[in-house]
């Protein structure tokens, strides 16, 4: 069975467009089957300034090609096409072609039955950013692509655990985008148990080994209980029963050292206790080419790991780094898995 993988073009007005057609005018060999998912016309703008034409097949909607059949395809979801593209600016028409891309790639993924795993279902999907208060303006009671995929999965938001890398830093999430003083309460050992699970999972998908290493939550890691008691009491616990499950886990450290030492490859990946402790070391050596990746989705999911760049579009010199990463990153695990 050829593996297939969805490319949703996200907000159709901001950057995946544009990025997806000056991935296709350096022409890349396409051994699999790669499914655009959105509105023909957004991609059209950027396909005349680059000269490639219209290099994909027209699928009708929600109809996948053979098994077999490798090559670039495009699906417009029901109610785009008379889609007219705005380059460059924010909509509510952008944000409904988003949700409207992402549920059609929910369909596919999932099947009727919103099961995956059977025989002629992608086995990933890359997405191109769109903008959360677009999508919300449009109706999708959603904060952003994680929450959406989540809940179609059946997993829900606590399923899931947030994750970006780059060629020498991984760092998964405990909590992602609360206000600071609600994290110390969000921060639990069930929680931190389960990212330590999916990320010692991807770890080994990976193909790396090492132990997976633990932030503090609080400077010094808390000071042997001097400065808060919450390693003590909630991330200790967390890491000894990761330990009885035979997982290869180390800390909890200070955030101001760990990421230093995973840099150098001491461990393979580190789980930071909020967003900021975790992402600020890791764009600052990998910005422009980090991959966001979402674990425990029964498919594999990654996406580019910027935003919409609305003041970019048009003037092809936003950075494909990230974009080459994620779909990279897409062939590698669906490889693996």
């Amino acid at each position: 069975m050829t593996r297939t993988i969805l490319l949703t073009l996200g907000d159709p007005n901001g950057l995946g467009p544009e990025l997806m057609c000056r991935w296709l005018a350096s022409k890349p060999q396409i051994s699999e089957r790669l499914v655009i998912l959105g509105p023909e016309s957004s991609l059209a703008v950027h396909a005349g300034r680059t000269g490639i034409g219209a290099p994909w097949t027209r699928l009708p909607h929600g109809a996948l090609p053979p098994d077999a059949q490798s090559g670039l395809f495009l699906m417009e979801p029901d109610g785009l096409q008379d889609f007219a593209p705005r380059p460059g600016q924010f909509s509510a028409s952008g944000g409904m072609a988003a949700g409207l891309t992402l549920s059609l790639a929910c369909d596919l993924l999932l099947g009727r039955d919103g099961q995956f795993g059977q025989s002629g279902q992608p086995q990933a999907i890359m997405t191109c950013p769109l903008n959360k208060a677009g999508l919300q303006e449009a109706g999708f009671d959603f904060p952003g692509h994680t929450e959406f995929l989540a809940e179609r999965a059946g997993v829900g938001p606590d399923g899931v655990c947030m994750h970006l890398c780059g060629p020498k830093l991984r760092v998964s999430l405990v909590t992602t985008h609360p206000p600071l003083r609600q994290v110390p309460e969000l921060v639990t050992a069930s929680k931190i148990l389960h990212c330590l699970r999916l990320t010692s999972g991807y770890v080994r998908a990976l193909g790396l080994s090492g132990p997976v290493a633990v932030c503090g939550l609080n400077p010094h890691a808390g000071e042997f209980g001097r400065i808060g008691d919450e390693e003590a009491r909630v991330i200790v616990p967390a890491i000894e029963q990761a330990r009885s499950e035979g997982m290869a886990v180390a800390g909890p450290f200070p955030a101001d050292t760990v990421f230093k030492r995973a840099y150098d490859g001491e461990f393979p990946a580190v789980l930071a206790m909020y967003h900021d402790q975790g992402l600020g070391p890791l764009k600052l050596v990998h910005f422009g080419e980090a991959v966001n990746v979402t674990l425990g989705l029964p498919f594999v999911r990654t996406s580019v790991d910027h935003g919409t760049g609305y003041d970019l579009v048009g003037r092809d010199t936003a950075d494909m780094g990230s974009f080459l990463a994620a779909l990279e990153l897409a062939h590698r695990l669906t490889e693996r898995g």
